[in-house]
């Protein structure tokens, strides 16, 4: 696997209970195979409330949820406001397409930190109740008329560390590039 640094992370946030926006930080922990340290998402099992009641037993592949900040200018053009962690992101990048890499590519953030991508972020109604229009304005279609989801990526934490706004990211591409991400 081939190493290239490819972006930055531009904010941090976290929050602890399940609340739809996280609280921008000077810099959060990731824990290996839990998460973030102290945010409502964290646990090895599925911590998303629809998804636990579904099956609690499921792993959690939504450790660690990332937002390009490119969306945030995009929005603003569709007349939404919107900061770091407002949409529930634990890390805002710059830099980076996020949504192109395949499944399974890491993101080296900072000194240790590494995650693994696992899909895509689906937009939800909750979207609608933060900023009402704002689950559509985050989703487009493709020539073939497929959805395209522009509401960021989820990870599982493989190395744990710190990791805070001006930190480098670096971009580890799978031996297998063929999966692209799917919502999780």
């Amino acid at each position: 696997m081939r190493v290239e640094f490819s972006g930055r992370v531009v904010a941090v946030c976290v929050r602890r209970g399940h609340h739809f926006s996280k609280t921008p930080a000077l810099s959060i922990r990731l824990l290996s195979g839990l998460g973030v340290e102290g945010d409502g998402h964290m646990g090895a099992t599925v911590q998303h409330r629809y998804d636990r009641r579904r099956d609690p037993c499921r792993p959690n592949l939504r450790q660690v949820h990332l937002v390009p900040s490119e969306l945030f200018d995009e929005l603003r053009g569709k007349g939404f406001s919107i900061a770091p962690g407002d949409l529930g992101e634990n890390i805002t990048t710059s830099g980076i397409n996020l949504a192109a890499f395949p499944t399974a590519t890491r993101l080296h953030l900072g000194a240790s930190a590494v995650i693994e991508l696992t899909g895509l972020r689906e937009p939800c109604t909750l979207m609608d109740r933060f900023r009402q229009g704002l689950k559509a304005a985050t989703l487009d279609r493709d020539a073939g008329g497929g959805l395209i989801y522009k509401a960021g990526v989820m990870a599982v934490v493989l190395a744990g560390g710190e990791v805070a706004p001006g930190d480098a990211i670096r971009i580890e591409m799978p031996a297998d590039t063929s999966k692209p991400l799917r919502p999780v």
